[in-house]
């Protein structure tokens, strides 16, 4: 593998060497790696053991980390060659479960009007927005790791109005394409990618860290349209690449391995908000104690979507129904 470099690419193949034993030479082997082709360590064999290979082989896997062949180093008929047909005869990403596939994200339009959609990036360019980033967990603590620059929104009249929206064009679409009930949205934040800076976000999932697994659905809500570049694309379904209306929203499930492509052209706007529900609320709280030190702890008043009434809350009424947020001129 290591004498056809050309076959391996991020969005192509990628080879991932997992080692049981400590290597001679570990600077040799980090000299070698990159994002197509990397060495995990795996001395107590977790990974292995997960993966079921009890001796040395070689396992190949689709987009979607299914299992495409498993050729053991004592192969009857070689190694080497059985590896080198299985890698010959793999198809384009894009086809290999051998029909067209989409992800399953759900395309919104109008959640947001025009012109509530540049009221935000004015407010974003007054403002002006500060380096975020994603959620990484180290030595055993989740923290935030500086990727872009983003803009949160504290202002109470335009977080109400942002929440009346969400709550009358977004939450009923969520509910029914997808049967879940979001009561809360995890941050008001706008988000700016701009081609100078060569905005873009590498692939991820949103819920794989101990402070982010309350999350389950992502919205990206496009607040113009003057850019170029800066698609969704989601490399479990394939390079086919996703983009919102202005003022509309891409909704997917916070597992979903997605990416950001960089923009190529001008700046993009995005609000992008995490949605849960009561059940996420109570597991968030009790992950409070796995935030890193500086990490804004959650609180059970926080991110609530229907801030007057939620039933079956400690302290609040019953039998009642949930009632939206105030509408905000």
């Amino acid at each position: 593998m290591l004498a056809q470099p050309e076959r391996f690419h991020e969005d192509r193949l990628t080879a991932h060497v997992i080692l049981t034993d400590v290597p001679e030479d570990i600077r040799a082997l980090a000299a070698l790696s990159d994002q197509a082709f990397n060495f995990l360590a795996d001395i107590d064999g977790a990974i292995a053991r997960r993966c079921g290979a009890q001796a040395a082989r070689t396992i190949v896997l689709d987009p979607m980390l299914r299992c495409v062949a498993n050729i053991p180093f004592d192969h009857p008929n070689g190694h080497a060659r059985m590896l080198a047909a299985v890698l010959a005869a793999l198809p384009e990403v894009d086809g290999h479960a051998g029909v067209p596939l989409l992800a399953p994200a759900l395309i919104i339009p109008r959640v947001f009007e025009f012109a509530f959609c540049e009221q935000l990036v004015r407010f974003y360019e007054e403002m002006g927005g500060a380096d975020s980033g994603f959620l990484l967990d180290r030595a055993g603590k989740t923290q935030t790791v500086i990727d872009r620059r983003d803009l949160v929104i504290a202002e109470p009249t335009l977080r109400d109005a942002i929440r009346e929206r969400v709550v009358h064009r977004l939450v009923p679409e969520i509910e029914r394409y997808f049967a879940f009930r979001a009561t809360r949205m995890d941050r008001y934040m706008v988000s700016c990618y701009a081609a100078e800076h060569g905005g873009h976000f590498s692939r991820h999932r949103d819920n794989m860290n101990a402070g982010a697994r309350h999350r389950k659905f992502a919205a990206s809500i496009n607040l113009n349209r003057d850019y170029e570049g800066c698609e969704l694309v989601f490399p479990e379904f394939g390079q086919r690449r996703y983009v919102a209306p202005c003022g509309g929203a891409i909704v997917f499930s916070c597992g979903a391995l997605h990416q950001v492509t960089p923009v190529t052209r001008g700046r993009r706007y995005a609000f992008i908000p995490f949605l849960y529900g009561e059940e996420e609320a109570t597991a968030r709280l009790a992950n409070n104690a796995l935030l890193a030190d500086g990490e804004t702890h959650y609180t059970g008043e926080r991110d609530r979507l229907f801030p007057s009434i939620i039933p079956g809350l400690p302290g609040e009424p019953e039998g009642e129904p949930i009632v939206a947020a105030q509408s905000v001129a």
